[in-house]
């Protein structure tokens, strides 16, 4: 599928975005990993700081494109977007953030302690090196946002 029959199903809509926009999340990404890599902070909300640092860097993805989710699985949406900007290549990556999604959603909302120190170490690493994809991918493909 394409982006453009996602929104024609309902599940993107049309974003015009700007480069001031886009230029905000890249400082909430960088707030993000660096809060996510306090050790004094529990495994569990480093791992949801870490995952917010991700989605937002997904968020830059689709925002870049003209496009932003609708509000029904929004996060689900925003993450599977990932291979369909970056290529198929990346569709384990989406799967990754999928499930640390589902993780993130337990420890945020339902108890303590599912998330281990190597897991919150783990994601803050991928955070970190889609955060220099999504950057090149940016400066190549939308200079014009970056």
């Amino acid at each position: 599928m394409t982006l453009k029959q996602w929104a024609d199903n309902g599940w993107l809509k049309r974003h015009h975005s700007s480069p001031e926009e886009i230029g905000n999340l890249p400082a909430i990404v960088e707030r993000d990993l660096k809060d996510a890599s306090e050790a004094t902070v529990s495994s569990d909300w480093r791992f949801g700081i870490a995952y917010n640092a991700a989605l937002k860097l997904c968020t830059i993805l689709l925002y870049a494109e003209g496009f932003k989710a609708e509000r029904t699985l929004q996060h689900y949406r925003t993450i599977q977007a990932l291979p369909l900007i970056l290529g198929s290549k990346r569709k384990k990556d989406a799967h990754y953030l999928d499930a640390c999604r589902a993780k993130r959603n337990i420890v945020e909302y339902d108890y303590v302690g599912s998330v281990t120190q190597n897991d919150a170490d783990e994601l803050i690493v991928f955070a970190k090196y889609l955060k220099d994809e999504v950057e090149t991918w940016l400066e190549e493909k939308h200079p014009e946002l970056a």
